[in-house]
């Protein structure tokens, strides 16, 4: 029967998973995967090649696998879309300009540290082995940024910027009032009370040389890169959709999507202004959010304290929605939240656990220096970073290893995928009537506006697209940087720094902010063609079991895997 080849592609995805964790042993960490914590990964020319052929001959070996099973079949169809995507991604010369101030090698050879645990001395030696190698990595990344220049593809100049902003930070160079990385890192060594004075003293010796090594990679990006970066910020069509694609899995109709991002930014602001007259009758939606900012009431003090309300949140959410709306397994139940290191871009994220769940899932708040934070708009963006977001779509995903291979289960994210159902959750969580406080709906419906503004600006900006006639900001003129910035920040009603950050995000990262809407939309209208077809039959917790367990995977697989339902 074809079920037995479904054992073949569970082999080859092991495999491939098995030898990407060494070529790529960053990646490795960041999705869990153990064995590799003391190496680097190599950015020089050669080693993306070598990932390149990897991928390459994964895909080969899929086309060899012969018919399987229900199971094989999705694994082999979502393989399939994500290496052609990183061999596309190749051959393009992408890895060559892979530079901006989010998801770039410049901030992970930086962030994999959080991911490592320090509660012994073997973790110790395990961090003090890794840092003495971030000299090695990024002078592996400044080659292929050099051979970039070489065949003219570089990065925009934009982006430069915030990358050597970070690495000054990062370095605690260039104005920075910020504690070096790697220092602070051996401040946390000193308060852990393990490991000997020699094993301090190897730490302490490596850390120097990474703040030197992040110092020089600075001034590297500002007297050797930054004359050749583009001038240019928008990336044009070709490029945007392949980045699109990448992201999100599917093949979009940008003008359709453009438009829809407008209409859907209507829609919700017509919904904001409803809800700001429950909160304060008679007042302008900028009043109500003032109000919401400048209550202590509704605010929170310190850092401490708010780690600690969000993690008190995400207990509480897990234990009430477990066995009622989803079941949640045992090791799924935990997940930590966390303060952000200085230095990174301004949203919070997640990062998720490992494969024998050793380290948990981890939310990760960036604070960006400010020590009161306004309650309104944090309950939302929980539930989307925590539970039902991220945290219980990707760590039930790495418990799920009787249904899904080894590389679902850790290398195969989508954007659009776990985004879009990350902000699907935001909603649900307001449908299930955990926002009825009308400060927290509003907080709901902002982060919504600011999804919709993102896709609005992100095709905008990159197709330098006009702004519709009809529309109150600047109709008919071309989008640009400049003309994006104030928008964001009226639209969105979220703070001037974080939009800035935003701005810059969305141009260094072509395609990924829209995944947030575009893919909110396939899981909602998915959901609406169930509830079409099951009538009263149609059961909520048994849609969303049968969706979260297939595992990521693109848009249009995931349209049409969700129709079967």
């Amino acid at each position: 029967m074809p079920e037995a080849n479904d054992h073949a592609v569970d082999e080859i995805a092991d495999h491939y998973v098995v030898r990407h964790a060494s070529l790529d042993p960053i990646a490795a960490t960041m999705e869990g995967i153990t064995g590799h914590d003391t190496e680097m990964t190599d950015y020089s020319p050669d080693a993306a090649e070598q990932r390149a052929e990897h991928d390459r001959a994964t895909l080969r070996a899929l086309a060899g696998a012969g018919p399987t099973g229900e199971r094989g079949r999705i694994a082999v169809e979502m393989m399939r879309d994500r290496l052609q995507v990183n061999v596309d991604l190749y051959e393009l010369g992408e890895h060559l300009r892979d530079l901006n101030i989010l998801g770039s090698p410049v901030q992970n050879i930086r962030q994999v540290f959080d991911q490592m645990p320090t509660d012994s001395e073997h973790d110790w030696e395990t961090v003090a082995a890794r840092v003495g190698l971030v000299p090695e990595a990024l002078s592996s990344l400044q080659a292929a940024y050099d051979e970039g220049i070489a065949q003219g593809l570089v990065a925009a100049r934009r982006q430069v910027v915030g990358c050597v902003q970070q690495a000054e930070v990062w370095s605690g160079t260039g104005g920075s009032d910020s504690r070096p990385f790697f220092q602070a890192l051996v401040d946390r060594f000193d308060a852990s009370g393990v490991g000997s004075p020699a094993l301090r003293a190897t730490l302490e010796e490596r850390a120097e040389r990474a703040i030197a090594a992040y110092a020089s990679f600075a001034r590297y990006l500002i007297e050797e890169y930054s004359p050749h970066a583009s001038e240019r910020d928008p990336v044009g069509a070709e490029r945007y959709a392949v980045w699109a694609r990448v992201y999100n899995g599917t093949e979009l109709d940008l003008e359709e999507t453009y438009a829809w991002g407008w209409d859907e930014l209507h829609r919700i602001e017509h919904a904001m202004r409803s809800v700001g007259e429950r909160i304060l009758p008679d007042s302008s939606l900028g009043e109500v959010i003032e109000l919401l900012e400048s209550d202590p009431a509704r605010s929170i003090e310190g850092e401490d304290a708010l780690r600690g309300w969000l993690q008190n949140l995400m207990d509480q959410t897990i234990a009430e929605l477990n066995g009622v709306h989803f079941d949640i397994p045992g090791p799924v139940q935990r997940v930590e939240a966390m303060i952000a290191e200085p230095g990174g871009a301004a949203a919070m994220y997640y990062t998720g656990p490992s494969e024998d769940f050793s380290r948990p899932g981890r939310t990760w708040y960036p604070t960006l220096g400010r020590t009161r934070f306004p309650l309104w708009g944090e309950v939302s963006i929980c539930y989307h970073e925590g539970v039902p977001g991220h945290h219980l779509q990707v760590a039930q995903v790495r418990y799920l290893a009787d249904q899904l291979n080894r590389y679902q289960r850790t290398l195969g994210w989508v954007s659009g995928h776990g985004e879009g159902w990350a902000l699907y959750a935001e909603r649900l969580m307001g449908e299930l009537g955990y926002l009825d406080n009308p400060d927290y709906e509003l907080g709901m419906l902002r982060a919504q506006a600011m999804r919709a503004v993102r896709v609005v600006v992100d095709i905008g900006m990159h197709l330098e697209l006009p702004i519709p006639a009809g529309e109150r900001y600047h109709p008919g003129e071309q989008w640009t940087p400049e003309l994006a910035l104030p928008f964001v920040i009226e639209r969105s009603m979220f703070p001037e720094d974080f939009m800035r950050s935003e701005v810059d995000r969305y141009l260094g990262l072509p395609g990924q902010a829209i995944s947030y809407k575009v893919g909110e939309r396939v899981w909602l209208e998915s959901r609406d063609d169930a509830r079409r077809r099951h009538g009263e039959r149609f059961d909520l917790k048994a849609w969303h079991r049968f969706g979260l367990d297939l595992g990521s995977m693109g848009l249009d697989q995931l349209r049409r895997e969700l129709a079967r339902f």
